[in-house]
């Protein structure tokens, strides 16, 4: 997953699922004092300018369609967040605030991400729904409408599909069709794409793309998009995340990744991947709920993104990616992670390495290093690929994202956080890493679960990362050092803290036991005074960027 960054540092982004006590614990603003302009100075706009001289003409000509066919998948996500986002838009533009239209235009949206959605135009929140279901539709009702119409719920659940009112009836509309024009221009886009390169496993990937574009059936493309090689480009562009869907977490958000991989540094992690067997074996679970149904191949990319698109865009920009999140993709070929350097560089730069000083004490601040962020990055994303997938729930064969619907993205991202740094610690057993750099890694991890709290605890990757520090508190892996301002971590519990979180996270995936994860974030996912203190001393340091990148390669 994806915005699916980390512990995260962060991930991105994806990408839901506010504990019940989230509106006394959110580090966003409060309504009565929101502050446009105060919001709008917590991005740090960066000019992006990545490295295409290696490009050859034919390269450069594919990747340039391929911006554009980003950016329908923004003109998709528009509608995907804001259903009538026209509409809206126009009424903004009316009013001559050239601030909210501004602010609109960079969310897709008149909802603060960094602000837990809160509407910064017309009132309320942003629909639990977004546009993919009617806007006045529950979550309760919805689900006492599958139960009462059994025959209808894999159209209705399905994660390409929008659901909309029929007379007192709900209908499902395929993304092919509720999408029509804007997938049948990318879908020509990518056919031109096609039509130039001459690497085999590109043309390949892009035709299949095209075609499920306009048929809703992505897997035989996403299983193409595994077996890409021997091209610098590296694309991810359709229906992915479903951070969006906050009402029942299966639909699925357009996007596009359109990046250069580095060859050099994609090998040297490349070697991480072969471990991945014995990760899943190294889990601190009974053997029962180890999972080895799914494919260990997960090839590993460090690129440059040249290009953002749809759900990639607005809000938190996300460091790495880890696709397709399709079951039967990952049981038969795994998943492949992608870091985008670039991203990451200029997160550590603005954003992770100002706030060590701020969360650590000074001894323990000067361990936090980029390359724990980047291995945190690359074993969050390796993470996704294990531990529970499909699984049998009252006799039935689902899938955990099914079984624990609006509660999934959030548990799954703090489970990718705590069982990548568990696996760090493991190829530290294995010599790949130092033993004498665990400090480096644990202040890495608390430095960073503060970042992605600062998004606000109503999104997945800050209530997983909240979580994470209200249990691991508990636990003594840190204590606030009252004389210092700061806190001090103790690395022999933070390590037990670390191994008895993730057992916990896995079961409650395996059980499937939606109701056991709301209690477990309920009881977790809780900012203290000193966590909020901490926070509010970081007003100079960024939330997140805003990456431009040039028109054109």
């Amino acid at each position: 997953m994806r915005k699916s960054v980390l512990i995260a540092l962060l991930l991105a982004t994806a990408a839901c699922n506010g504990a019940p006590e989230a509106g006394n614990n959110t580090v966003a603003p409060a309504a009565e004092t929101y502050d446009l302009a105060a919001q709008k100075a917590k991005i740090a706009t960066i000019d992006m300018k990545p490295d295409t001289s290696f490009l050859t003409d034919e390269e450069r000509r594919v990747v340039n369609l391929l911006i554009q066919a980003s950016d329908v998948m923004s003109d998709i996500y528009r509608k995907q967040r804001d259903a009538n986002w026209q509409q809206t838009r126009a009424r903004i533009a009316a009013e001559g605030d050239a601030l909210k239209l501004e602010m609109y235009d960079r969310y897709f949206g008149p909802w603060d991400p960094l602000a837990e959605e809160q509407a910064f135009w017309g009132s309320g929140t942003m629909p639990e729904g977004a546009g993919f279901y009617p806007a006045d539709l529950t979550r309760e009702a919805f689900d006492d409408y599958l139960a009462k119409n059994p025959a209808e719920k894999t159209a209705l659940t399905s994660p390409y599909t929008i659901v909309v009112r029929d007379g007192a009836k709900l209908k499902a509309i395929p993304y092919s069709v509720a999408y029509k024009p804007e997938l049948t221009k990318a879908a020509d886009l990518l056919n031109q794409a096609a039509a130039i390169t001459t690497n085999p496993s590109l043309k390949k990937f892009l035709s299949l793309r095209a075609k499920a574009f306009l048929t809703d059936d992505y897997f035989v493309s996403e299983l193409a998009w595994m077996d890409l090689k021997d091209t610098p480009i590296e694309v991810a562009i359709g229906p992915y995340e479903v951070y969006t869907d906050k009402l029942h977490g299966q639909k699925t958000a357009f996007e596009s990744f359109v990046t250069l991989k580095d060859p050099k540094e994609s090998a040297a992690l490349d070697k991480y991947k072969r471990y991945l067997r014995d990760m899943e074996a190294n889990l601190p679970v009974d053997e029962t709920l180890k999972n080895f149904q799914r494919g260990f191949a997960s090839p590993i990319a460090v690129a440059e993104q040249i290009r953002g698109g749809g759900d990639n865009v607005p809000g938190i920009q996300t460091v790495a990616f880890n696709l397709p999140n399709d079951e039967r993709v990952r049981e038969a070929k795994g998943a492949k992670k992608v870091i985008l350097s670039n991203v990451l560089g200029a997160k550590y730069d603005r954003i992770l390495a100002p706030m060590a000083p701020l969360v650590l004490v000074p001894d323990q601040a000067s361990q936090v290093a980029k390359k724990y962020m980047q291995l945190e990055t690359l074993f969050h994303e390796l993470s996704h690929s294990l531990g529970p997938g499909t699984i049998t729930l009252n006799g039935q064969k689902t899938t955990v994202s099914e079984a624990l619907k609006d509660q999934a993205s959030a548990l799954e991202e703090a489970k990718a956080d705590v069982m990548g740094a568990w696996n760090i610690l493991f190829m530290m057993q294995k010599g790949e890493l130092p033993a004498a750099e665990k400090p480096q890694l644990f202040a890495t991890y608390l430095a960073g679960t503060f970042r992605a709290m600062r998004f606000g605890i109503a999104e997945a990757h800050g209530q997983g990362a909240a979580m994470q520090y209200g249990y691991l508190k508990a636990k003594g892996a840190f204590a606030w050092d009252a004389t210092a301002g700061r806190y001090r971590i103790d690395n022999g519990k933070f390590e037990a803290g670390l191994r008895d979180l993730l057992r916990e996270m896995i079961v409650l995936q395996h059980n499937g036991d939606y109701a056991g994860v709301k209690a477990f974030m309920a009881k977790w996912a809780v900012l203290d005074d000193n966590a909020r203190g901490v926070i509010a001393s970081m007003t100079a340091i960024p939330v997140d960027i805003r990456p431009v990148y040039p028109a054109k390669v």
